[in-house]
This record gives structure tokens, C-alpha cells and sequence, in this order.
């Protein structure tokens, strides 16, 4: 078994930059590079081949491994773009709505691309509660849906998720749970948790880069749903191009057209990584490094927004600062790499190839710029990531 920090060769990137920002796009796994060389080499070489020795077949095949990582059964989880194309397919399953169950639950801090999504949908009421306890209360047998976030993004703070599950299938609602927070660096089983729906993404702690979105559908409801929001791959005979529409069997019914192939080539090095490693094993790690980072914080005199509770506390450490927005472009200068959310703060998030050195670093690096005043020239700084 090899130390955690010795997976540090693996990242170019961190030979010449402090990476605290892999709650946003995690760094690149250096063979995600010959992947990317694989996919072309094929395309070159094999040309229209390319699509009966595996491509066709990777939505499936690469969702399989994330299955995996996630406690989803062979042939329950499939790729998309990206989470609001994979809920945007669940929504479409449930058309037209019901009058008498058109309602749609979810928290002020779930991730604005999602809240978009049923908030430009006219037929829906939508709920928003100000946390997960209120999530539960509002449930009631008019509601159909429930997208919830695993792990906040502004805060890191995990939701507790399972009365919400339990209340819902109570009534008769359906769960989506928003895992792009969760998976690569909280343990977690959708099976176990009877979750109806999960979806999730591959730029985090995954590793797997941009355009890897995957969608889990529950076994029983992926025979029976049929989703409108859907295209050719989703055929039971693709290639039959027949005029009429006839489901796949399982979860590939919720797949759409023609599939990302490069990107799916590139997000197989990250998921390697996190199957050899071990969510469990990366989770531990996380754990000792961000209370490190809390406590230096405290040390400090900075204000924490995250959640101190193990159990409450994903990845993701935010610090308060005065003039944060500032303060992160100054240590965007400095080749330290993280991000900042209004309302919250600079947003640290270490993985299992960081080191203690670098928390220690970054937290100083913090102090020393609002000692001096470094940061004044960025004030009025937004958010470009």
C-alpha cells in the first residue's frame, strides 16, 4: 500500500503550484494525458471501428466504475454532460405532472445549476427550505420530487440524509441525491441508502475532469420509468433506426445521444485512483486535514463557516476574511490555488495528495497578506471559477 503522499508524482500540477481547490476542479491525474493520447490514437487509427471496440459502450462501462465507487450495482449508473442534463432526464420521466403531486422540495443551498432546472419548469411548485430538517417538514403527499445535496458546496457541511429519504418514500416522492460533493471523498452507499435517483460529476474529488455528469437510477424504477427527455442511445436497437421508440432495458433508457468519448477516456485515470486507494481511506485522510486547517484557522483568529463536527464536515474547509474576494486573487498571484463563494469565504479543499506543509503554508499565506495589505489592490474581485 503506498502513503498517501507518495500518489503526489501522479500530479503534474504540483510541482509548481499550493492545489487547495480540488472541491472545484481536482488536479489532473498525469495519465489522463495518455488516455486522452489512447482516444486519438484510436480515432486515427481504428476511425468508425472506434464505435463497436468500446466507444458506443462507455457511458456504461465508465458509469459502471463510478458505480462502483458509489455502492451502485453493475448497470445501474450511466455518463452524461453533466448533472443538470442527468436531472433534467429524471424530471422527464415524471411528464406530464400530476396536478395533485407537483411539487418539488429542495434546500437553499443546493447548487444554483440544479434550483434553475425546476425553477423554469411551469408546472411545478417549488418548496425551498432553509436546511434538511426543513426539508423533512415539508414534505407531504403533494410532493414529487426531492433533489438534495450530499454535501453543500458553499460550506462542506454534509446533510443528514436519511429521514429525508425515509419521508419521502413515505408519500410517495422520489429522491434525488446530489452526490458532486460527496463522491471521491465521503464514503457512501446508494444502494444501502435506497436512494431512488443519485447523480454526480467527475470534476471534484473524482478526478475524472469535465464532461463526466453520471446519473444512478434505482433498479426497479429504471424498468418502469421512460424518460421523454431522451435520444438514440436510449433505444433498446440503436442502430435499428427505427422510427418509433423502444426503451432500453435498465438504466441505459436514461442515457440521450451520441456519448462524450474524450471525456470519458480522460476520467478513467482519476477514477483508478480513488478504486485503488479507497474512498474510506481517503476519507480518513480529509478528516485529520481539515480539522488541521480548522485548527490553524482558529489559530489565526479567522472565522470558520464549515462545520467542526466530523460528521457533519465533507472535504471542504470555508474561511471567513474580511475582503475574501481580495485576499483569493492575491493567493492566485502567490501560485496557491482555491476559491471563493459570496457569503461564505475562501473555500481550502486538500485531497489525499496534499500535504500538511501546504495547509500550513496557505493559512500563513493568509495572515501575512491581510498584515501587509496586499491584497487592497484586488478589491472589487469576482468570481471568474
Amino acid at each position: 500500500m503506498r502513503d498517501l503522499i507518495d500518489y503526489r508524482s501522479e500530479f503534474p500540477i504540483l510541482e509548481h503550484t499550493t492545489y487547495l481547490i480540488n472541491h472545484s476542479l481536482a488536479a489532473m491525474p498525469a495519465k489522463a494525458e495518455e488516455r486522452l493520447a489512447e482516444y486519438a490514437r484510436m480515432w486515427k487509427e481504428r476511425g468508425i471501428r472506434s464505435w463497436g471496440e468500446g466507444w458506443w459502450q462507455m457511458p456504461m462501462t465508465v458509469g459502471d466504475q463510478v458505480g462502483r465507487i458509489v455502492g451502485a450495482s453493475a448497470g445501474t449508473t450511466v455518463m452524461h454532460q453533466n448533472v443538470a442534463v442527468a436531472e433534467a432526464v429524471v424530471l422527464s420521466s415524471f411528464l406530464p405532472i400530476d396536478p395533485a403531486r407537483n411539487r418539488v422540495v429542495y434546500e437553499r443551498g443546493n447548487f444554483p445549476s440544479v434550483r434553475y432546472l425546476y425553477q423554469a419548469q411551469p408546472g411545478l411548485e417549488v418548496v425551498v427550505c432553509e436546511d434538511d430538517g426543513g426539508i423533512v417538514d415539508a414534505i407531504d403527499e403533494r410532493t414529487l420530487l426531492v433533489p438534495i445535496s450530499h454535501v453543500l458546496f458553499k460550506t462542506g457541511e454534509i446533510q443528514e440524509i436519511a429521514p429525508i429519504i425515509r419521508r419521502a418514500h413515505d408519500v410517495g416522492a422520489h429522491v434525488i441525491l446530489d452526490c458532486y460533493q460527496s463522491a471521491g471523498i465521503v464514503p457512501f452507499d446508494v444502494t444501502e441508502l435506497d436512494v431512488d435517483f443519485a447523480v454526480g460529476g467527475s470534476v471534484k474529488w473524482l478526478c475524472g475532469g469535465p464532461g463526466n455528469g453520471w446519473l444512478y437510477v434505482r433498479p426497479d424504477l429504471a424498468e418502469r420509468l421512460e424518460p421523454t427527455y431522451t435520444g438514440w442511445q436510449a433505444h433498446q436497437r440503436p442502430f435499428g433506426f427505427e422510427e418509433e421508440m423502444e426503451y432500453a432495458h435498465g438504466s441505459a433508457r436514461f442515457l440521450t445521444g451520441t456519448p462524450n468519448v474524450p471525456a470519458h477516456y480522460a476520467a478513467t485515470a482519476g477514477y483508478d485512483l480513488i478504486e485503488e486507494i479507497g474512498v474510506g481511506r481517503i476519507r480518513e485522510n480529509s478528516l485529520r486535514q481539515t480539522q488541521l486547517l480548522i485548527d490553524l484557522a482558529d489559530e489565526a483568529g479567522f472565522e470558520i463557516r464549515s462545520p467542526r463536527s466530523p460528521e457533519r464536515r465533507g472535504g471542504t474547509v470555508t474561511v471567513h476574511v474580511p475582503e475574501f474576494a481580495a485576499v483569493h486573487k492575491e493567493l492566485t498571484e502567490r501560485q496557491i490555488l482555491c476559491d471563493f463563494r459570496p457569503d461564505a469565504g475562501i473555500r481550502l479543499g486538500p485531497h489525499f495528495f496534499t500535504s500538511d506543509d501546504e495547509l500550513r503554508f496557505a493559512i500563513e499565506q493568509i495572515g501575512e497578506i491581510l498584515d501587509t495589505g496586499a491584497h487592497e489592490p484586488h478589491l472589487g474581485v469576482v468570481a471568474r471559477h
